[in-house]
């Protein structure tokens, strides 16, 4: 197995993109969320939807997507935007960062945070708690919790910020 590479996503990674999206959920959401929510057989579908539909928009929208590839093979995708959050004081919110599990320790997670968001950038994310494994890569680059919480699909998310030093 090679070490995984990052590069900007293009349009034609929407399928694997999604494939990647819904084996990652299943990898880190199993016991968290409802069994039937991972296991839908129209879940990869909606996930290709839903890439394609960002891969042809996020320039106009100010994405930036990226995948990680180990031989030939998308095993990793992250992307980030402006903030949604209405108390935003972040320059960008990461909304994704999943890599296959069996590719952890790789140094393609870092990648590909950084391709998202620049290490110079203010940036927030939300984060499934319980997922210490997550909140440790994040609090590792510079995210805490700032208190915020929310709860969809049964799921606890508490968001997590980062503010570079001038």
């Amino acid at each position: 197995m090679s070490s995984p590479r990052v590069r900007p996503a293009r349009p034609d990674d929407a399928t694997a993109m999604a494939r990647v999206h819904v084996r990652c959920w299943q990898q880190t959401y199993r016991g968290l969320m409802p069994d039937h929510v991972l296991d839908d057989p129209g879940f990869v579908d909606a996930r290709q939807r839903l890439w394609t539909h960002v891969l042809a928009v996020q320039d106009d929208r100010g994405h930036r997507t990226a995948v990680a590839t180990a031989d030939d093979e998308i095993v990793g995708i992250a992307m980030s935007g402006p903030p949604v959050d209405d108390d935003a004081a972040w320059s960008r919110q990461l909304f994704v960062l999943y890599l296959d599990a069996a590719h952890h320790g790789t140094g393609a997670g870092p990648g590909l945070l950084e391709a998202v968001i620049g290490p110079e950038e203010s940036a927030a994310l939300w984060v499934a708690e319980p997922n210490p494994r997550a909140q440790a890569f994040y609090r590792k680059h510079g995210f805490t919790p700032d208190g915020a919480t929310t709860v969809a699909d049964g799921v606890t998310d508490l968001r997590m910020v980062r503010t570079p030093e001038a």
